[in-house]
């Protein structure tokens, strides 16, 4: 682990690679899981302000499920997070031509209808971060599904943390990035990791 702040880092946000890969994965981590994408307070806001903008863009189960459960739920750890339909994927998502799960609330950013990209825990993903008193933990998380990114990202070369560098900015600032990307040089100096 590397500490940033009050930020421990895993050394696999540095050494392990991956950049997605739509075309092959086909969005499946908004589709499997056990639970929907957790949300910070503030965001559940925002999607409560978003849904008349999302409500045309998704399914008519999507949108049954939301009218029954509401736009964000507390799951059975206590956390704030997207309904799921029938146990798979989120409220949120919609298909687009070539079958590929995309999220509507992306979709409104990248129509310039809000300045939201999407909850901050998809857009750091594969970081998980956990949230203790004193600090928070990031670590990677490493998911069958994601093959088709690991391999991209080992083709190329990219690591982890790089592949984030927008989310992390969004997230932590441009600072912390920095730091991070220091802390990455030192580690290969010292051959850490490669």
């Amino acid at each position: 682990m590397v500490q940033i702040d009050d930020k421990l880092i895993s050394l696999d946000v540095f050494e392990k690679r991956f950049v997605c890969n739509l075309e092959k994965c086909k969005g499946e981590c908004c589709i499997e899981g056990e639970s929907g994408a957790p949300l910070e307070d503030d965001e559940t806001d925002i999607i409560e302000r978003l849904y008349p903008l999302l409500k045309p863009l998704l399914s008519e189960k999507a949108n049954e499920v939301i009218a029954k459960e509401g736009m964000w739920i507390i799951d059975s750890d206590g956390d704030k997070v997207t309904p799921i339909i029938d146990g798979r994927e989120c409220v949120y998502t919609y298909f687009d031509e070539e079958g590929i799960c995309k999220c509507a609330i992306e979709k409104l950013y990248l129509d310039g209808k809000t300045d939201f990209k999407k909850p901050v825990s998809c857009h750091l993903y594969p970081i998980r971060v956990t949230k203790y008193p004193s600090y928070e933990a990031l670590n990677y998380h490493s998911w069958h599904l994601c093959a088709p990114a690991r391999e991209l990202g080992g083709a190329l070369g990219v690591p982890v943390y790089q592949f984030l560098k927008e989310p992390i900015i969004r997230r932590y600032g441009k600072a912390f990035y920095d730091e991070m990307e220091d802390v990455a040089r030192t580690l290969k100096e010292k051959k850490i990791i490669r």
